[in-house]
């Protein structure tokens, strides 16, 4: 299951500061909606399992990418179900 924090409990579960968590989040090495999602305008959460995975393997995307399809796998969204009535 894949968590989510914000930056004061991210920052604290990676290690990383504050700064650290904004610069990857802004120059585009986090991915948004994957590695972190705006939940409004004053809210951001990190998802800590796959940044756990990006410091182990930043120097292996191809490892990394398997997790973030994984990830993206795993969504509900993703999940074949029976159709509610009238989708075809």
């Amino acid at each position: 299951m894949f968590q989510f924090a914000n930056k004061q409990l991210a920052s604290q579960r990676l290690c990383l500061s504050f700064a650290t968590l904004k610069k990857y989040r802004l120059d585009g090495t986090w991915i948004e909606g994957t590695h972190w999602v705006r939940v409004n305008s004053r809210c951001i959460l990190y998802n800590l399992e796959l940044i756990q995975d990006w410091l182990h393997n930043r120097h292996d995307p191809t490892a990394h990418h398997r997790a973030i399809d994984l990830y993206h796998a795993g969504l509900a969204s993703n999940q074949k179900g029976s159709k509610r009535r009238g989708e075809k």
